[in-house]
């Protein structure tokens, strides 16, 4: 088994910027989904974006669209999650995740990850 850390949370005011990145050790990622969710205060996890391996294509939730991008760097081991136009309502603990290595199709929900970090917390003040 691996690990994945995040980095890169913070404290940003509404319209800001962060980019937070998950580095995957004692494992390689170069067929594995990866996915970022997120916590907030009170609510369940929710599924944030999503990139797939091999054709590298990406999901992303309504909320998101538009503001959030992922991307990825398998030789680095690492997953982004770039921010920007961030809102109030983006602040969340964030949770990088990993599906199971080489499936040939993903489901982008909790139960559909094998591998979680720690998370990052994310705080945008209005």
């Amino acid at each position: 088994q691996g690990q994945l850390v995040e980095s890169g949370g913070g404290l940003v005011q509404a319209g800001g910027s962060l980019r937070l990145s998950c580095v995957a050790s004692g494992r390689t990622i170069s067929r594995t989904s990866m996915a970022w969710f997120r916590q907030a205060p009170g609510k369940e996890r929710e599924f944030v974006a999503g990139i797939t391996w091999g054709l590298l294509s990406t999901v992303y939730a309504d909320s998101v669209k538009g503001r959030l991008a992922i991307s990825r760097d398998n030789a680095k081991k690492t997953v982004y999650l770039q921010m920007n136009s961030l809102k109030p309502e983006d602040t969340a603990v964030y949770y990088c995740a990993a599906a199971a290595e080489g499936s040939s199709r993903t489901t982008w929900n909790y139960h559909g990850m094998e591998y979680w970090g720690e998370g990052t917390l994310v705080t945008v003040s209005s």
